[in-house]
């Protein structure tokens, strides 16, 4: 099977997890026997781009005459069987599915943000859940708020994109939903239940997790949407002490607010960013990984390093983090199809299955899911949930690695990935 993975590439200055995705996921396919034609742009190019390429960006969105010319003439040499797209902002456009479509090649995409409707990709504005965009033809809103890189003009461009491709990306053959709040998402937007499969990334198995460590560990960036004043507020509730350590790694716009919580308190140590390194140390010192999102975050990569290191997850109930713990009710319709390919990633909840850790014993506004806890985004509810799972990680340890296994390694995830191919790939 010959693929086309299609990626426009986020600056290096801002570490991008979808980056790492994209560069995991050609690396298993290839392992898999699959060949991959990456097809990749940088947004690190356009400093160097020649005057008449930078004249022509503020129009690449919607159409980059360039990057169809290539890809055009890659799809003729090559005939690959699928061309797969992640992020095609700014430099390849969603124009590469038309592009894909008139060389008779079909077309997944993966999808990592809410940008098919908003401007930002993020349903996140001035500090809350916003989706003023939703069921409107042009999103004027975002214009009037600047959502896109802070400024009005181009603002207006991304939302004019999102009209103009509303019918692009309709005809897309396949849509890979990371989570099923992304497949909520698009069956919101129009697309029938038989073109989306619900398919989350994998991460490499570091191993047999080493043994549970104490108290309780926040990574990521340290932005408003994330969580950390949720967080803090939820922490100081309860004494010195009294939970155990908080450890706090990362780097961003409130890392003043850490050092502050960490000089106010014994308990509360701020770690700074990590390398890759350090932050499976990290993981290995916790017992709980936390993931205090307070916007519809799609699929944090930390909930999966959590779960291969066998550490359970305490959450919000937003975004894709009740799927990741296996708090969520399944959604895909059952039986064959591409659909009924999803719902080995939803979590074990029939017969037979292993009922939640200390069901019973969860307060109300807590739910128990396989491998964590999800709670409103308020800091009484995190606040009454921080004892629970402090009290429970230990018995949710095994359950955390056993879910990782089944869903989110690379050989059950890679599989999957080649059998949706498979269920469109060109044939002839």
């Amino acid at each position: 099977m010959k693929i086309v993975v299609a990626h426009n590439r986020y600056r290096e200055a801002q570490p991008s997890g979808e980056n790492t995705i994209v560069d995991a996921e050609i690396a298993q396919l290839t392992a898999a026997g699959v060949e991959v034609l990456p097809f990749l742009r940088s947004s690190d190019e356009i400093p160097s781009m020649s005057r008449a390429a930078k004249a022509l960006l503020p129009i690449s969105p919607i159409y980059a005459p360039k990057a169809q010319q290539e890809l055009s003439r890659l799809l003729t040499e090559q005939r690959p069987d699928v061309l797969h797209l992640h992020n095609p902002y700014p430099l390849l456009s969603p124009w590469v599915v038309r592009t894909a479509h008139r060389h008779g090649v079909p077309v997944v995409q993966t999808v990592h943000n809410y940008r098919q409707v908003c401007s930002s990709g993020l349903y996140f504005r001035d500090g809350m859940i916003c989706q003023d965009c939703r069921g409107r033809a042009l999103g004027v809103p975002a214009v009037v708020h600047r959502c896109y890189r802070g400024s009005r003009a181009q603002s207006a461009l991304m939302a004019t994109t999102l009209a103009v491709h509303r019918g692009t990306w309709r005809s897309v053959d396949r849509f890979i939903a990371l989570t099923t709040a992304v497949a909520d998402h698009l069956r919101d937007y129009g697309i029938p239940d038989e073109r989306i499969v619900v398919k989350p990334n994998a991460i490499p198995d570091p191993g047999a997790p080493a043994p549970l460590g104490t108290g309780f560990l926040f990574l990521g960036r340290l932005s408003p949407e994330k969580g950390l004043d949720l967080l803090v507020d939820a922490w100081r509730r309860h004494p010195d002490g009294a939970l155990g350590p908080l450890r706090i790694a990362g780097d961003g716009e409130l890392r003043p607010l850490v050092e502050a919580a960490a000089a106010e308190r014994a308990d509360v140590t701020f770690l700074g960013p990590l390398d890759r390194a350090g932050v499976r140390a990290a993981i290995e010192s916790s017992a709980v990984v936390l993931a205090t999102s307070t916007w519809h975050d799609v699929l944090p990569t930390v909930i999966i390093e959590a779960l291969a290191a066998g550490r359970p997850v305490l959450g919000t109930a937003l975004g894709g983090i009740p799927y990741l713990v296996g708090a969520d009710t399944p959604r895909e319709p059952a039986g064959t199809g591409p659909a009924a390919s999803a719902s080995a990633a939803a979590p074990a909840t029939g017969p037979g299955s292993p009922p939640p850790a200390s069901a019973a014993a969860v307060p109300a506004g807590i739910v128990a899911g396989e491998a964590g806890w999800v709670v409103p985004p308020e800091p009484a509810a995190l606040a009454a949930a921080l004892p629970v799972a402090a009290a429970g990680a230990a018995g949710l340890a095994p359950a955390a690695r056993a879910r990782y296994e089944r869903t989110f390694h690379p050989d059950v995830v890679t599989k999957r990935l080649i059998d949706v191919y498979a269920s469109i790939a060109r044939r002839g």
